[in-house]
Order: C-alpha cells, then sequence, then structure tokens
C-alpha cells in the first residue's frame, strides 16, 4: 500500500514525496527539512502513529503541517483521539489512492487538473 500512494502522489506535479520508515525516522526527516502535510499510519515500529502526530504538534516549526492518519483502525475512540491530538484527516483502510490524493489537494489547497474534474452535461 505505501508503495502505491507514494507512486500515486508523487505523479501529482505540485508534490514531492519524502518517506520514513516509522515515527523516529519521520521526525528525524521533519528536523532536516520542510513538509508541506505529513501521511502517517497508527500501526508503525518504534514510535506510532499517535506519539508522531502528537510530537509534531509540540513543535513550533511543524505544529501546522496537516496531518492525515491512514490506519486500519477503525474504532470510533481511534479516529477520535487522533484527531484530539491534532490530526487533520483520518482515513480508515483499504483505501484508494485517489481518497488519499483528494484529502492531500483539500488539505494542501491544491486544484485538480481539468481532465479529473467530473463534466457537468449542458441544460
Amino acid at each position: 500500500m505505501r508503495q502505491l500512494l507514494v507512486f500515486a502522489l508523487s505523479r501529482v506535479k505540485q508534490i514531492r514525496v519524502t518517506e520514513a520508515d516509522d515515527g523516529v525516522d519521520g521526525l528525524k526527516k521533519l528536523a532536516a527539512g520542510k513538509f508541506d502535510i505529513i501521511l502517517t499510519d497508527i500501526n508503525m515500529p518504534i514510535m506510532d502513529g499517535l506519539k508522531l502526530v502528537k510530537r509534531v504538534r509540540t513543535d513550533p516549526v511543524h505544529k501546522d503541517v496537516p496531518i492525515v492518519i491512514i490506519t486500519t483502525e477503525s474504532a470510533e475512540e481511534d479516529r477520535q483521539r487522533a484527531l484530539s491530538l491534532g490530526a487533520n484527516a483520518y482515513i480508515t483502510k483499504p483505501i484508494q489512492a485517489p481518497q488519499v490524493i483528494a484529502k492531500v489537494r483539500e488539505l494542501l489547497g491544491i486544484e485538480a487538473p481539468p481532465s479529473s474534474m467530473p463534466s457537468i452535461p449542458p441544460t
């Protein structure tokens, strides 16, 4: 799933993708650069996604970066906890790449190209 998302997101011209292996690796990469959005799973080795969200929200440099949780955890209490910690969106697997791309575009204010807009028949 991760490779599919990376491939799909990298095809969007305005998006450059950086991968991290886990929450700790993600924090290291955040410290080394500027990022416009973070996509994370809850279930990761070393540091889970909820701890990552909490750490990012206490970092003055990255506290306003939108965070999208993509996870198999479908319980409402997991969703509420993630959102209360500061996640901007919570998407439950299974997912389709266009669903994630649409959420990323929405949070970053990137318009979809005209060719992907549904056509409206003339009246």
